[in-house]
């Protein structure tokens, strides 16, 4: 597999008993945050920029913590996108809107 930079959507629907949702999505997000890879939050997902494994590790990383903060359900949706000959590049997309 290329070692290039693909980007990753990533939404998750954390579910725990007593537990306000978007305050788990929060924890979500501050994984992505202490990754140090490139990312964007967006309304429904946060996009973030990086090598294949790194964004595995990521997907890994919260849903460790999101377990451990007690999400009892989880629905994660991920999409990704690849260019296998190139990096894909967040601001290669959003530059126009900016």
């Amino acid at each position: 597999m290329s070692e290039n930079k693909i980007n990753m959507a990533l939404q998750v629907l954390p579910q725990a008993e007593g537990k306000d949702s978007y305050a788990l999505v929060d924890e979500a997000i501050k994984i992505i945050q202490d990754s140090g890879l490139t990312y964007q939050v967006c309304p429904f997902e946060t996009v973030i920029e990086g090598k294949f494994d790194e964004l595995m590790e990521v997907v890994k990383k919260v849903h460790q913590v999101l377990e451990k903060n007690g999400t009892k359900k989880l629905m994660t949706y991920i999409k990704l996108q690849t260019v296998f000959q190139e990096d894909v590049i967040i601001d290669d997309k959003m530059r126009k809107y900016k």
